[in-house]
């Protein structure tokens, strides 16, 4: 990961890490300690503002980020008996194509080569469903399968939340 520095003179400090396909996110820090979070979908784009948060906060989500309260396991890193492939816990949005066909019906293992190997329904899990369950939106489907199938899976679970703040026009030439 890149991180471009650059002093902004009267204001403070601001850092650009690159997070990949062009994206940037810009951490503004004022001289008075107040941190401005920003998202630049490419380098020749405006920002976009996502929060700010005063010293302490920052200092407390930085090492969460860093990992200080939860460690997760690095996919990429680690080696278990199950080759290429991992276990995953992916959203089916309401408006999947999957949404109200059984197992059977979305051909998910041929089509993608994953295994379902749960269904959590609101508090209720389904583990190893067969064919006839019926998938709906909202359910959290637990599969097995290697980087690609999980990504082509994740694809065709659909969902229109890109992610992207769109409530502040601040911070466009920040």
């Amino acid at each position: 990961m890149t991180v471009y520095e650059t002093e902004v003179p009267g204001v403070g400090k601001k850092f650009e890490l690159e997070v990949g396909g062009g994206e940037r996110l810009v951490v503004l820090i004022h001289h008075d300690g107040k941190r401005e979070v920003y998202r630049r979908s490419d380098p020749d784009a405006d920002s976009e503002k996502l929060f700010s948060v005063a010293g302490k906060q920052a200092r407390q989500l930085g090492s969460i980020i860093e990992g200080a309260f939860f460690q997760p396991v690095e996919t990429d890193e680690v080696q278990v008996p199950l080759g290429d492939a991992f276990i995953e816990w992916l959203d089916l949005h309401a408006d999947s194509e999957l949404a109200g066909k059984t197992l059977g019906e979305t051909d998910l293992r041929q089509e993608t080569g994953i295994s379902v190997l749960a269904v959590q329904r609101g508090d209720h899990t389904h583990p190893n469903p067969d064919s006839a369950f019926e998938l709906a939106g909202g359910d959290v489907l637990v599969t097995l399968g290697t980087r690609e199938e999980q990504n082509s899976l994740e694809a065709m679970l659909g969902g229109s939340d890109t992610g992207d703040a769109t409530d502040s026009d601040e911070g466009q030439d920040e």
